[in-house]
């Protein structure tokens, strides 16, 4: 038996159980198994190891991808970059970490970025944030981090995203869970009626589907895309991890 899973808190909703079991189903793959591990402290993680001695990978998801990181034996150019990891590939014990996350993002948000995309608002500052920043770089997009509570250079409050703001930096990309179910009536606190027809939202939240985020950000004409597509490249990007 091979044996892959999640951890994270909580996983009420996961994505990645319900499709690696239909994906295993639908290839055949009948000593492979999923499993939801939902732990409420990082240091559980180290149970999931030592009573599951099948398992061959994991996904990590909110709150660990970044407390995670010191659990691995080896990570990856990436993983060290942008001190998040959503995967980790074991072989013989040894640990492994990678981050998906980075390549997930990258080619949904390339679906509908245009050349006018040069500036970045990035909501949130957590382990999510991490690997839209890398992807950024990657394409040269100059980015700024709005936060609640920004306590670093290069992070400022959401009182301070005005029009002004808006106008310059036309890509918007929500890292943060407002507006994730069951919250579904919350959306980042900026100045939606400043937005317009040049301005791209980007939510890496799927459920629903449609966030009141994004469902602003429709209404004044913008562009739109949630995390649904980035949770399935990620996805099959770590499966190809765990199969190299």
């Amino acid at each position: 038996m091979r044996t892959f899973g999640l951890i994270g808190y909580p996983l009420t909703h996961s994505f990645s159980k319900k499709y690696f079991t239909e994906k295993f189903q639908a290839e055949g793959l009948f000593n492979h198994t999923y499993e939801n591990f939902p732990i409420e402290t990082i240091q559980e993680l180290e149970e999931v190891f030592q009573n599951n001695p099948t398992l061959a990978g994991l996904n990590i998801t909110i709150p660990y991808k970044q407390q995670v990181l010191s659990f691995l034996d080896e990570q990856t150019a990436v993983v060290q970059e942008t001190g998040a990891c959503n995967c980790i590939k074991i072989i013989n014990g040894k640990k492994i970490g990678y981050n998906t996350d980075v390549i997930g993002f990258g080619k949904s948000l390339d679906k509908k970025l245009a050349p006018s995309h040069k500036k970045a608002l990035v909501l949130g500052t957590g382990g999510a944030a991490k690997a839209v920043h890398y992807a950024l770089k990657e394409r040269g997009i100059e980015l700024l981090q709005v936060s609640r509570h920004p306590n670093q250079a290069g992070v400022i409050p959401y009182e301070k995203v005005d029009a002004a703001l808006l106008a310059e930096f036309t890509l918007i990309i929500n890292t943060t869970p407002v507006g994730m179910y069951p919250h579904v009536e919350e959306a980042p606190s900026i100045p939606y009626e400043a937005l317009n027809s040049a301005h791209y939202l980007f939510d890496l939240i799927y459920n629903p589907e449609k966030t009141l985020f994004l469902q602003k950000g429709e209404a004044m004409g913008a562009l739109i895309e949630n995390g649904a597509a980035m949770l399935k490249i990620q996805a099959d990007a770590s499966w190809d991890i765990w199969n190299a």
